[in-house]
């Protein structure tokens, strides 16, 4: 975790610092009802002693007044400081969730390193929950203690040796039940641990369940699965028996405390330094105890698990950012100028490139150095040598949110929402109707959507799974087109389309994108046919560049590579 980042104590606190005011009066609500609570036995007490023992019908009408108002005030507070906890929870996750979302989003990257995107989803929902909880259950251990206080102090009233053993003993419990829940904690963080990557290995199987099934690596695919899940069910039951030897423990030491007041009690009563009716109540009270025990128990079982999960959700928060963030933002409108220089990053040695604006230039590289290279027009990180600039100025100068503004690369794996497919193509279009248009004809995902039951407003499946992978390029190409970015990179946007409408897509992408720096990194023939321009990376370098027609004649080597 990088210096001066979140941690999970952080993040504990900010959580129930969000929700300040509802916890205060919940505790307050919940020690009113406590304190009820812990008065019946000692009001059925004095009614035994002043009106059972004396027969006062007056006395007995009295105090069954008293104990009626009094189960009315704690039933009514416990309704309205559960209903106020549980939202406090609820809040908290919420804004914890929006916490985690913004630094996912974040244009500088970097959360998602080393985690798959179910793990991150299994941290936004149940850490994200666990943590909420911990502000509900401040409330209830908040109530807890006054309990025991306003109970400790009715048994000093009835007698001091009573008091004063609830007094002494309640410390030395509530140190033992903190240091049970330790195993607790760490258990719980390896359960999530285990849980967050089985989800994240099982939604990466299910995205590729089409690839797999074609393959026929169905076996395979079960059988990683299975040893994942596994590991997350053992993890899970060796925190439940953690939990459970938690619970009994504490119940049991709970019930060894009550147990020596009940005694004290009856030796008390038995030796006449107490009355039938202070009997009752201490005993009463004793039973009433258990409650409050069981309730810091449960919130110590809670806050173990809120710190084992406050301590992911703080490694998320804290991740470095991929790239740094720069502040200037490009100039009036951009231009277009992209160039490299000396650009060395992963397969990529010392790259130079000039791409003039308003070109369209086509980029033929293996696969390694083709996505190096749109990892570095991206932004997505920065190269280790070298510079891209933008209309002059190095990318590493430009904010990352607004550089995305300008140049968008649209990678070849690029997902559909679960949502109509124009909604799909107006995502970056910014309500511009005339720009959809022209980029449904452009990449001919018009055609897509007249085969459609509901044309454009047809609703897709999820990541676009309702349709082909012809379709499913045709309307991702139709997004990138649709946001009119004054730099455009696409990559391999026609692997999946027939050749026909290939040709008819590289025609009309030429028209659309008139004027605009345009980047195609493929193999395609036909569409390298339409560029101004060719250049060709081998081993990480440029190796030739001209006319598709030109290096078609004179490089083998090209010749092999888009006509494979």
């Amino acid at each position: 975790m990088p210096t001066g980042g979140p941690t999970g104590g952080l993040v504990l606190r900010q959580a129930i610092r969000g929700q300040r005011r509802r916890v205060i009066t919940a505790s307050l609500l919940g020690m009113t009802h406590q304190g009820c609570e812990a008065l019946v036995p000692v009001v059925i007490g004095a009614t035994i002693d002043t009106a059972v023992a004396t027969g006062s019908t007056s006395a007995l009408l009295r105090l069954l007044i008293v104990l009626a108002v009094l189960f009315l005030v704690l039933s009514t507070c416990y309704r309205v400081s559960a209903r106020i906890t549980e939202g406090s929870g609820e809040l908290a996750a919420h804004r914890l969730r929006l916490d985690l979302a913004t630094r996912v989003l974040d244009p500088r990257g970097g959360a998602d390193a080393n985690r798959l995107p179910g793990a991150l989803t299994s941290i936004a929902t149940n850490d994200a929950r666990r943590v909420g909880s911990v502000a509900t259950v401040i409330a209830y251990g908040v109530s807890a203690v006054a309990a025991l206080v306003i109970s400790a102090v009715a048994l000093l009233r009835i007698s001091v040796p009573l008091g004063l053993l609830v007094l002494l003993g309640i410390p030395p419990l509530l140190w033992l039940g903190h240091r049970i829940s330790r195993p607790l904690e760490q258990r719980s963080e390896a359960e999530q641990e285990r849980a967050a990557h089985a989800s994240g290995v099982a939604a990466d199987l299910v995205s590729g369940l089409r690839v797999l099934k074609g393959m026929g690596a169905e076996s395979a695919a079960v059988a990683r699965y299975r040893t994942t899940s596994q590991d997350s069910l053992s993890a899970a039951l060796r925190a439940a028996r953690s939990r459970a030897g938690h619970e009994g423990a504490v119940l049991a030491l709970t019930g060894v405390f009550i147990a020596v007041i009940g005694v004290v009690g009856a030796y008390l009563a038995m030796d006449g330094s107490i009355s039938v009716g202070d009997l009752v109540a201490a005993v009463g009270l004793a039973q009433f105890l258990l409650g409050p025990f069981q309730l810091l128990g449960y919130v110590n079982a809670e806050l173990a698990q809120g710190r084992a999960s406050a301590k992911r959700i703080a490694e998320v928060l804290a991740s470095p950012e991929a790239v740094g963030s720069g502040h200037d933002a490009p100039a009036g409108e951009a231009a277009g100028h992209v160039a490299l220089r000396g650009v060395t990053f992963g397969a990529l040695r010392g790259v130079d490139l000039e791409l003039p604006a308003g070109s369209l230039t086509g980029i033929v590289a293996r696969d390694a150095a083709a996505n190096d290279l749109l990892v570095c027009l991206a932004r997505e990180a920065d190269p280790s040598e070298g510079a891209v600039e933008l209309d002059g100025a190095p990318l590493t100068s430009l904010d990352p949110d607004a550089l995305r503004r300008v140049v968008l690369v649209a990678h070849h794996d690029a997902d559909l929402f679960e949502s109509t497919l124009l909604d799909n193509v107006r995502a970056g279009a910014a309500g511009d109707h005339s720009a959809v248009e022209r980029a449904l004809r452009a990449s001919a995902a018009d055609d897509v959507a007249r085969l459609l039951p509901d044309g454009g407003d047809t609703l897709l499946a999820e990541r676009g799974r309702s349709l082909s992978g012809g379709q499913r390029q045709r309307v991702a190409l139709a997004r990138a087109l649709a946001a009119d970015r004054p730099v455009l990179v696409l990559h391999d946007p026609t692997t999946a389309v027939d050749t026909v409408t290939e040709s008819h897509i590289a025609a009309r992408l030429r028209e659309v994108r008139r004027d605009r720096t345009t980047i195609l990194v493929t193999t395609s023939p036909a569409l390298l046919a339409v560029t101004d321009r060719v250049i060709v990376l081998e081993d990480g370098a440029v190796q030739a560049t001209g006319r598709h027609t030109e290096l078609l004649a004179a490089d083998a080597t090209y010749r092999a590579a888009v006509l494979a």
